[in-house]
C-alpha cells in the first residue's frame, strides 16, 4: 500500500475541480467518474465484513480506514460501477489527509462544485452521505483516542 504523505484536503480539492472544469456536461463527468472507479484498487475478501460495510447505500460498499502518523488511509470498494467513481474522489479527498482536515472539510459543496450531487438519484445521494459520515466518524474516534 503506498504511503500517503501529501497536500492539505483544500489543495486535492482544488486539483479535482481543476480535472472536473474540462467536462462540459453529465455524461462526460459520468464517464469520467466512471474511469476514476475503475482505477480504484479492490479490498480483500477478508476486508469485506459487515463490520466494513457501509450502510445507507444502495450498492454494496465496503470502507477501511486507518492511520498512518495522524493521517487518514481510506481504501474502499463498491459493486457498482459510479459509486466506485464516487468512491475513487472521496479517497483522493481524504485518504493522506489530517485528522484534523476531515471534519472541516465541506466535501458536499465540493461535489456539487463539479456537477455530480445533482445528477444523482436520492438513493445515490443517501449513499454519498452515508460514505462522507463514515470517513468523518472514523476520523472523529481516532482524533478522541
Amino acid at each position: 500500500m503506498p504511503h500517503f504523505k501529501r497536500m492539505s484536503i483544500e489543495t486535492a480539492a482544488a486539483d479535482i475541480r481543476e480535472e472536473f472544469s474540462w467536462l462540459e456536461d453529465w455524461e462526460a463527468r459520468y464517464a469520467h467518474i466512471i474511469d476514476l472507479g475503475k482505477a480504484n484498487p479492490p479490498l480483500s475478501d477478508e476486508e469485506k465484513t459487515e463490520e466494513t460495510r457501509v450502510r445507507g447505500c444502495t450498492s454494496q460498499v465496503w470502507m477501511v480506514t486507518h492511520f498512518e502518523d495522524d493521517r487518514l488511509i481510506v481504501r474502499a470498494e463498491s459493486d457498482a460501477m459510479i459509486v466506485s467513481g464516487l468512491i475513487g474522489i472521496l479517497i483522493r479527498l481524504y485518504s493522506g489527509a489530517r485528522l484534523s482536515e476531515v471534519e472541516a472539510f465541506d466535501a458536499k459543496a465540493l461535489l456539487n462544485d463539479i456537477g455530480v450531487t445533482g445528477a444523482l438519484t436520492a438513493q445515490r445521494s443517501n449513499g454519498l452521505a452515508a460514505m462522507l459520515e463514515r470517513i468523518r466518524h472514523d476520523a472523529r474516534q481516532a482524533l478522541s483516542a
